[in-house]
């Protein structure tokens, strides 16, 4: 298996040189080459954009590689849907992904079952969020309405916003 790793240190006087060990070890124990080594530096994980990583997506996205590998799930992301959204793609290009030290290994049955079940799970969290919302504008005055008129807003075709209770 090709394998891309990805590193990321938050901080500058954080090193990337232990995460980059476990990951090469890692690849030496499980008999995988290594396509290239991606580094960001002093780049938190919320953001969705960053140097390396990007450049690794763009690779990803060429099929220059088959597996990305990262000490730990947190490197990619820590977003959530970011990290939906990134493993859905990693899906559709049929790239693997492996997280050092959590066990984490869609190349298996079973980190394909951990990482569907992460998927339930955020999924769940989404939903519990969006019945929050929704309960607390409930009774709310003027929601979705805006103006001095207090006039419901329009939406794309001129229609009205929609009720969620009647």
């Amino acid at each position: 298996m090709k394998v891309a790793i990805y590193v990321r240190v938050s901080t500058e006087q954080q090193d990337t040189k232990p995460q980059i060990d476990l990951c090469k070890a890692a690849c030496e124990r499980l008999g995988h080459e290594i396509y290239k080594i991606y580094s960001d530096d002093a780049v938190s994980g919320t953001k969705t954009s960053r140097p390396s990583f990007d450049e690794m997506l763009k690779d990803m996205r060429d099929y220059k590689f088959n597996c990305v590998m990262v000490t730990k799930l947190d490197r990619i992301g820590r977003s959530l849907q970011h990290l939906l959204s990134i493993f859905n793609e990693f899906n559709v290009k049929g790239v693997h992904f492996i997280a050092v030290t959590q066990n984490i290994d869609t190349t298996s049955s079973a980190g394909k079952l951990q990482m569907q079940i992460m998927g339930a799970f955020a999924e769940f969290e989404r939903n519990i969020i969006s019945e929050r919302t929704k309960e607390a504008l409930k009774d709310k005055e003027n929601v979705g309405k805006r103006g001095k008129d207090k006039k419901q807003r329009k939406l794309r075709g001129g229609l009205k916003s929609p009720t969620f209770y009647t």
